[in-house]
């Protein structure tokens, strides 16, 4: 029968360490610790989403370029902060809700060839590995846009695991900024066609 002393200090190693798993995962999530091995590296895809838009190519592809090229809302500012920008490109922190006050931060690099396409690699985030495309094709008088990408992450079954779950709620966040990118594009292409039709 292990004694007291034993158990206490079992007790406390155990609390140890699952404090330092929370500290780990906190870490990932918010950015605050980024871990590229470059060991045992396990890619897995991301997508593919596919949304259909009734709004022009060109249209859709200011509204995804907006909060990058443009002048960012309130609420877009909340959620993407532009530190540098080039002609075609930019480098962007993404902030995501993850649940309570937690919340996932990315950096990103994002470049754009308009009409057709908007790339995005990780540069620090929760995987050391992320690439994105917002594919953007003409659909008779409207849009298919089109997500792909590849996330991986180190420590083969562990980054496998890590990147399964990582990945999960990166594909709701793109589709839910979709169901925005699609509300905006055709709520624009609306106002544009009341004002021409007057």
């Amino acid at each position: 029968m292990p004694s007291l002393h034993t158990a206490g200090r079992a007790a406390a190693l155990a609390s140890a360490a699952t404090g330092g798993a929370a500290a780990v995962y906190v870490g990932l999530v918010s950015g605050a610790l980024h871990l590229d091995l470059g060991v045992g590296r396990t890619p897995r895809p991301l997508g593919p989403q596919v949304v259909h838009i009734a709004a022009p190519r060109e249209v859709v592809f200011d509204v995804v370029a907006q909060p990058y090229l443009g002048r960012a809302t309130r609420a877009m500012h909340e959620k993407v902060q532009v530190v540098e920008r080039g002609d075609d490109m930019v480098l962007a922190v993404h902030h995501t809700p993850v649940h309570g006050r937690l919340t996932a931060r990315t950096v990103e690099t994002v470049r754009f060839t308009r009409p057709e396409r908007v790339d995005f690699r990780v540069v620090r985030g929760p995987v050391p590995h992320v690439v994105e495309t917002f594919m953007l094709s003409e659909q008779g008088s409207g849009t298919r846009l089109t997500y792909e990408g590849e996330m991986a992450a180190d420590l083969w079954g562990l980054g496998s695991w890590w990147s399964a779950r990582v990945g999960a709620r990166w594909e709701e966040a793109v589709a839910g900024t979709f169901t925005s990118i699609r509300a905006e594009a055709e709520r624009l292409h609306a106002v544009a066609d009341r004002r021409h039709s007057q």
